[in-house]
Formats: C-alpha cells, structure tokens, sequence
C-alpha cells in the first residue's frame, strides 16, 4: 500500500473552501478530472453517509467511484472512503481521502492525503486525477474571490 499527500494554498478563507469541498452544489463544479462530465451523482459531503459519482470521458467511457463519509469537522476537514467500480459494477479494493484545511495568512493550506493505494502506478494515477481536479477547484474559487 502506498499514500498520495497534495499540499495547496488557495486563496480563500477556509470556511468557503470546506464549502467548495463539501457541499453538493459546489463539488458537482469542480469534481473529476479536466475534462470529464457527471451523467450520475450523489456527492453530499456535509454529512456522514454514503457517495458516488460516475465520470464520463469525450469517448463516453464512464468511470464510477463510491464510498462513505466517515467524518466531517467543519470547516477544518472531511474524509471519505473511496473505491473504483468495475464494468459489472463490482467495486474494487477501499482506500481513503481525508481534506485538511487551514488557516494560512488570508487564504487556506490545502492538504490531501489519498491513503491505502495499491502501488506505486495506482499513486501516480490518482495524482494525475487529483491534480487535474483539484486545479478546477482553484479556479471555481478564484471566481468567488
């Protein structure tokens, strides 16, 4: 098993990035990576509970993920487990993410921690989807500043 840690600074107050991370609303703007569309979505990380969204690339090829929340602390973090669906709709093996927010100056320290991947090729495409991602919510931010 490895880990996946992605440190960001936005420049936002963290009670409107754990917004930007949590709420249904706003993750349905920025979740997945670049793009990607949402044909299916239960994305509710206010609250303990289950989530799933299902992304769908330019080719139509739909990538379904799922997991439950298992703590929310406003606005400081919130943490979900996270597992790939199959083509039969079986769901793979569980690993978790946890979002740690913090006040930093004007703005918010931005920490994501994808831990229990497989490998090391498991490590490095999530970092590619995380890193996408996470670069869409800087600019749905940015146009809240």
């Amino acid at each position: 098993m490895t880990d996946l840690r992605i440190e960001k600074r936005f420049p936002a107050p963290p009670e409107m990035v754990f917004r930007f991370v949590t709420e249904p609303a706003r993750l349905r703007d920025w979740w997945g990576p670049e793009g990607m569309s949402l044909p299916d979505l239960d994305l509710d990380f206010t609250r303990k509970g289950p989530w799933h969204s299902v992304m769908m690339n330019a080719d139509g090829k739909r990538f379904k993920v799922s997991g439950e929340v298992v703590a929310v602390d406003p606005p400081r973090a919130v943490e979900f487990t996270w597992g790939w669906h199959d083509e039969t709709d079986a769901r793979g093996p569980e690993s978790r993410v946890r979002i740690d927010l913090a006040p930093d100056g004007a703005g918010t320290a931005f920490v994501l921690t994808h831990s229990g991947l497989a490998d090391a090729e498991s490590r490095a495409n999530h970092e590619m989807g995380w890193t996408s991602t996470l670069t869409k919510l800087e600019r749905q931010l940015q146009k809240q500043a």
